[in-house]
């Protein structure tokens, strides 16, 4: 009943081509065209709210949500925190999804990049490098996270965007899990100028591959598949060493940049 109030609902906005911010009609007005009590109503509008499909103003009114993909993104981040601290290969999983989405945009899109967004991503890699030498290693790992969100901003598509700040969301909720290999932040430059270069060049071929370099890396840091064993169990498998327990799991609601290529 309480699913069905709430398709009817959704039913009417679109129905009604109602954009985000609309005023959806009032609780009295939606018990008589719903034929419903005032408690289901309310109901519907709470569920529908968690989804961000609508936004309950108390005192003014209920509009229509954002319809943001925050819900589903931050769903995804914490399915794959919450798996990987359950010893599952959750991370490994989305890291996979990661390098499917990016190369297969480099291909479609990077590589026609405007001139103003290769001089962008110019830009982003020359203050990677004065990081790098600076020893700035926490101003690197974000600049890392923008050139990324550069590469791919000329597609306009905001839920590829927000797709992209879940993967970096879940990798650096569990960064201190990680495999801790030893790293040059010379060499995380040096990877972000190959990509660049690539995609200046139009090759596709040597986009792609200057990518799964760069996602090579990463499952590195995965360590080997693991076996299903919660991480704070011991050895994930009998020749390889226990990773330490994780010090916060609760944590997970909460994102911290690493100093750290990802």
């Amino acid at each position: 009943m309480a699913r069905d109030i709430q398709e009817r609902i959704k039913k009417l906005i679109i129905d009604q081509r109602l954009p985000s911010g609309a005023p959806l009609p009032t609780e009295p007005e939606l018990m008589k065209l719903l034929g419903v009590s005032r408690n289901s109503v309310r109901e519907a509008l709470k569920a529908l709210q968690a989804m961000g499909l609508v936004d309950i103003r108390h005192g003014f009114g209920t509009y229509v949500g954002q319809m943001s993909m925050a819900p589903m993104i931050e769903g995804l981040a914490f399915r794959t925190v919450a798996g990987h601290y359950r010893g599952e290969d959750s991370l490994r999983q989305l890291l996979e999804l990661r390098e499917a989405v990016e190369t297969g945009l480099v291909a479609q899109h990077a590589c026609r990049l405007p001139e103003e967004d290769l001089a962008e991503l110019e830009a982003l890699v020359d203050r990677m490098d004065a990081m790098a030498e600076a020893g700035a290693e926490l101003e690197l790992a974000q600049t890392d996270r923008d050139f990324h969100a550069a590469l791919y901003r000329g597609l306009r598509n905001p839920l590829l965007s927000e797709l992209l700040e879940a993967f970096w969301d879940a990798f650096h909720r569990v960064q201190r899990d990680l495999v801790d290999v030893p790293q040059d932040p010379r060499t995380t430059c040096r990877r972000h100028r190959d990509i660049l270069d690539a995609v200046r060049s139009g090759d596709v071929l040597r986009a792609e591959r200057a990518l799964r370099d760069h996602f090579g890396h990463l499952r590195t840091r995965l360590g080997p598949p693991r076996s299903g064993q919660p991480v704070a169990g011991g050895a994930e498998d009998e020749d390889v060493p226990a990773r330490e327990a994780p010090r916060d799991p609760v944590a997970v609601g909460g994102s911290s940049l690493a100093a750290r290529e990802v």
